[in-house]
């Protein structure tokens, strides 16, 4: 199963794939942001099943538990976590949301 989210972790000061990164999928509705799925990247960097196979059209948000991956490494960080958000207005659609990470920088993209 894939799920209609999923996400990649490289860690670029590496040049390798982040494995053991904690991801939380959350969608906002009414004033408060709600759990829809979480997960650890593997060994590739990769989560392909973070949260439901469908999810209805609306505001989400990716956060990635960055400290604790860097802090597993030895390796001081300026972020923490990083976060995410993004709108899914396509129902029928696959969203990936991947990640470029660095201590001290991070870059994402809308990815296939």
């Amino acid at each position: 199963m894939r799920s209609h989210v999923t996400t990649h972790v490289l860690d670029a000061a590496k040049g390798a794939p982040a494995s053991g990164v904690l991801v939380t999928l959350e969608q906002h509705g009414g004033d408060a942001w709600h759990v829809v799925g979480t997960g650890t990247t593997d060994a590739d960097g990769r989560i392909n099943e973070l949260g439901p196979d469908r999810l209805p059209e609306g505001r989400y948000r990716v956060g990635f538990d960055t400290g604790t991956y860097f802090a597993a490494q030895g390796t001081d960080t300026f972020y923490p976590e990083v976060t995410i958000v993004f709108e899914l207005a396509d129902a029928a659609a696959h969203y990936h949301v991947p990640l470029l990470l660095s201590p001290f920088a991070y870059s994402t993209y809308r990815g296939s």
